[in-house]
């Protein structure tokens, strides 16, 4: 395992990233020139050496990320710090593709319906036009819908 130190000389490495010291000797690193309002790339890396690295819906990272697209680096070596901040920053830099939308109905017993909607980067739930939820990736969305009780209509 990297120590602090030496994840923040990979970090520094990236002359778009900017450093922002937080509480508890905590540190961000912010991509200032990302096309979404996410700008922080390296989230809470902390002197034990755990931190967060942003991915949003990256596929190749779909099995580590948290719902909010967070991925741990706490065991990460060199090599796969560096990739993830590259792909992290191109995640930020690259715009939306545009693509045909992605739309589930699910159903509880009661007849409730609520849709699943994948829009720019982000699997929204809505109850009617209301949003209800959002989350950042299909399979967090789909264990919220299947948790509440409902199933998705065919």
């Amino acid at each position: 395992m990297l120590t602090f130190e030496q994840k923040q000389a990979i970090i520094d490495l990236f002359p778009e990233l900017t450093k922002k010291e937080i509480s508890l000797k905590r540190v961000n690193y912010h991509f200032m020139d990302s096309l979404y309002e996410k700008t922080i790339v390296v989230e809470k890396l902390h002197p034990n050496g755990n931190g967060f690295v942003f991915v949003g819906d990256l596929l190749r990272y779909e099995k580590e990320a948290s719902d909010k697209g967070l991925v741990n680096i706490r065991d990460y070596d060199e090599q796969q710090l560096r990739e993830i901040i590259e792909d992290a920053i191109q995640y930020l830099s690259e715009e939306a593709e545009e693509q045909k939308p992605i739309e589930e109905l699910w159903q509880n017993r009661e007849g409730a319906q609520l849709m699943l909607a994948f829009e720019q980067r982000s699997w929204n739930i809505y109850h009617g036009e209301n949003l209800e939820e959002a989350f950042g990736t299909h399979d967090a969305a789909k264990e919220y819908l299947l948790e509440e009780g409902f199933r998705k209509k065919k």
